[in-house]
């Protein structure tokens, strides 16, 4: 049983929010923030459906596919359009797709149980799965709570993925998730996120850096095997707490999140996405994605690229 990664797309809105602008409104500053989160600016705007639309294309497009390939969809997201229906028929609508599509929601793991997801559907019979994560958090941010405003952006990252009985990206999972912790990082029916940063800083990284470890050892390689880390990118400080623990160094470390903030499920895609185009990420090499979210939810895998 082996999965290819076949095309990747990616999806911003185009306005951008800085810093600078955050604080005439707010008591912040750009130093603060950027110390605190290394987030320099967001993009805000689109939905989970326009934004996954254009990334979904994207995907198909760049793996040179048709339509009529993809046999599922699999969407990431922690802010579908509406509670009921689900987004993903949506945008398989738009795309023109005739397959099933259902919506994931493990937060900012979301991309990642997807894949999982995708993986056990192309286990069972399904040749080519289109996963997609998108968000869009800005729609349920309090832009008054500086603790929260400064940290959530829009966006959205899809990949193709397809059975190949030759080869395999895809060596381990380790997933999880701890219920308990449910309370950390909320957003209820009507209302805006809320988070309780320094706990979910301290579990954040203790799951991450247990949860990458796991993958390495079913994989069967360790940290010095990694050309590249690409984590959930929701904070410079975690991401450097998480790694350091691991023993990698911060330059083998994907980083977009000054760019586009915490874009919860379509993070890892984006960062991906921003690795292969730079050229970070070549055949052969191994790469740790891993990622946590409310729930509380972890969530690694490691990828062994092929393209």
């Amino acid at each position: 049983m082996g999965v290819r990664f076949r095309g990747w797309g990616i999806a911003v809105p185009d306005r951008i929010v800085t810093n600078d602008e955050l604080s005439l409104t707010l008591d912040t500053s750009d130093q603060w923030i950027t110390e605190r989160t290394g987030i320099r600016e967001r993009r805000v705007g689109g939905s989970a459906m326009s934004l996954g639309v254009i990334a979904g294309r994207d995907a198909i497009a760049d793996s040179g596919m048709e339509l009529s390939d993809i046999d599922f969809l699999v969407l990431a997201t922690t802010t579908p359009d509406r509670l009921c229906p689900a987004t993903a028929p949506m945008i398989a609508n738009e795309l023109g797709l005739t397959c099933p599509a259902m919506d994931v929601n493990a937060a900012c793991s979301g991309f990642m149980y997807a894949v999982r997801t995708a993986y056990g559907l192309l286990e069972t019979g399904n040749k080519r799965v289109l996963v997609i994560g998108a968000e869009h958090l800005s729609r349920w941010v309090d832009w008054s709570d500086r603790n929260m405003a400064v940290l959530l952006g829009d966006g959205a990252g899809a990949a193709v993925l397809e059975y190949d009985p030759d080869g395999n990206d895809l060596l381990s999972f380790h997933l999880g998730a701890d219920g308990s912790a449910a309370d950390l990082l909320t957003c209820e029916h009507g209302g805006f996120f809320q988070m309780d940063g320094k706990e979910v800083f301290r579990r954040a990284v203790r799951v991450v850096v247990d949860s990458a470890e796991k993958a390495m050892a079913s994989a069967g390689i360790t940290a010095d095997d990694l050309s590249l880390v690409i984590p959930h990118q929701a904070n410079i400080r975690i991401i450097q707490a998480a790694t350091q623990r691991l023993g990698i160094e911060m330059e083998r470390t994907v980083i977009t999140l000054d760019r586009y903030g915490n874009t919860s499920s379509a993070s890892i895609p984006l960062a991906f996405y921003d690795a292969r185009e730079n050229g970070r990420v070549k055949s052969g090499d191994y790469a740790l994605l891993t990622g946590f979210g409310a729930g509380m939810t972890w969530a690694s895998a490691i990828v062994k690229w092929s393209r």
